[in-house]
C-alpha cells in the first residue's frame, strides 16, 4: 500500500472573501495495518465532506519514522493529532466515530 502525504492550501477564501480557518492535522499510521487503512479512508471522507480545501494533513508512518512518533508522544496507531487551531486534540482508533472526530476537530455537523 502506498500512502501519499496530502498537502492542502494553508489559506482559503471563504464564500464572502474572508479567510477560512485551516485545520492542521497529523495522522500517525502503521502502513498496511487494517485499522490504519480504515483511518486513512475515514479521514479522507471527513475532510472531503466537511473541510474541502481548509485543511493541511501530514501522514506519518510510524514503521518508517518511529523516533518521530515517539518524540510526538504517539504510542498507538492509528492516531490523529489536531495541531491547529487551538485547542489541540488527539484521537486514537480507526476514526469511524464520525461525530467524535468532528467534535475533536472543532467542526459542527
Amino acid at each position: 500500500m502506498r500512502l501519499k502525504k496530502a498537502k492542502k492550501k494553508t489559506k482559503n477564501p471563504g464564500p464572502n472573501g474572508a479567510l477560512a480557518t485551516v485545520v492542521v492535522m497529523r495522522l500517525y499510521i502503521a502502513a498496511g495495518a487494517p485499522n490504519s487503512v480504515k483511518a486513512v479512508a475515514n479521514l479522507a471522507a471527513i475532510c472531503k465532506r466537511h473541510l474541502q480545501d481548509s485543511f493541511k494533513l501530514e501522514v506519518i508512518d510510524v514503521l518508517e519514522f518511529p523516533l518521530r512518533a515517539l518524540a510526538d508522544g504517539i504510542l498507538v496507531t492509528p492516531s490523529l493529532a489536531k495541531v491547529a487551531p487551538s485547542p489541540s486534540a488527539k484521537i486514537v482508533g480507526d476514526l469511524s466515530d464520525r461525530s467524535g472526530v468532528l467534535s475533536a476537530l472543532g467542526i459542527k455537523e
